[in-house]
């Protein structure tokens, strides 16, 4: 087995059989031990030195969180007998004004401290993040515009309307990413967003009525004009930002022609394996996120995993 890519395979047991009772639910928010992961737009909390940040938690049991506008408890799961709420607090003005949270720690964006907090915990951030986004910006049904409730632990909302009553689930967006190769060389474009000299595998979201191999080759021509075969899967990730699952392959090149679109990408190029594997990142050349699959992707072939 591979091992997991960051902000996959976290700690926790969902525990189906509790988001789906309130009374468990309720019991459990009532828990002395259960452990609160407080989000404010969109960012974490976190404490600690800065180069090795850790998440920080609320006690359950704590009575200020519950009174502030918006507050609403989202169950994520248990791990050693301890259940883990997450809570939005995106409604407070200035955190580090708040008395109930000055000086216990700092929301952070989870991109500029995922590869420095501890696995388990970047999964768990991850979480938390993707399930207060999705809550944030579906508060109404999307079918006849009724407000719509938060229902098993945060899970599903459910329209208001007794006449609808639809049931709508977290919303994620499959993306294809992929690493391309003809052999000793791999393809890796460049975005103008990038920081200098960072390169990057091709990806893409999966369109209606598409499998994932068709949507790897589209992407790859479309982008790069390149043709591929032998699509094969590597491995996945959640990508919270805002809302995607990023799903890896390889596939061989049978065309090396490259036609760049400029509305997608700002250069791309082959790249030799042993310049790849050997060198250091700088503003010539640089890898992606030490977080990303696409870093996993490009390393597992230089290194002749793949």
């Amino acid at each position: 087995m591979r091992r997991p890519n960051p902000y996959a395979s976290g700690p926790l047991d969902r525990a189906a059989v509790i988001r789906k009772d309130p009374a468990l639910l309720d019991a459990r928010l009532a828990r002395a031990d259960t452990r609160i992961l407080p989000l404010w737009q969109a960012k974490s909390f976190v404490a600690g030195p800065r180069e090795a940040p850790r998440l920080a938690f609320l006690a359950a049991a704590e009575a200020w969180w519950r009174e502030r506008p918006g507050a609403e408890a989202y169950f994520l799961g248990v791990t050693d007998e301890i259940a883990y709420f997450a809570v939005d607090l995106s409604a407070i003005p200035d955190p580090a004004d708040d008395p109930d949270l000055a000086g216990r720690g700092e929301f952070v964006d989870l991109r500029a401290v995922g590869p420095l907090v501890p696995p388990p915990e970047g999964a768990m951030m991850a979480y938390a993040r993707g399930l207060v986004w999705w809550h944030a910006r579906h508060r109404f049904c999307g079918i006849c515009g009724h407000p719509a409730a938060s229902a098993d632990g945060g899970h599903v909302r459910r329209c208001t309307n007794p006449d609808c009553a639809t049931s709508h689930f977290p919303r994620t967006d499959p993306a294809v990413i992929m690493l391309v190769h003809d052999g000793d060389r791999c393809l890796l474009g460049r975005q103008s967003r990038f920081p200098p000299g960072m390169h990057s595998t091709l990806a893409g979201f999966v369109e209606p009525g598409e499998s994932l191999e068709d949507a790897v080759a589209r992407e790859v021509f479309e982008e790069t004009g390149v043709r591929v075969t032998d699509v094969r899967y590597h491995s996945s990730q959640p990508w919270p930002f805002p809302a995607s699952i990023m799903l890896g392959f390889h596939a061989r090149a049978t065309t090396t022609d490259i036609r760049v679109d400029t509305d997608e990408l700002e250069t791309a190029a082959w790249f030799d394996r042993s310049f790849v594997a050997g060198r250091p990142d700088s503003d010539a050349f640089r890898m992606p996120r030490l977080d990303s699959i696409a870093r996993r992707l490009i390393e597992d072939w230089a290194h002749g995993l793949i």
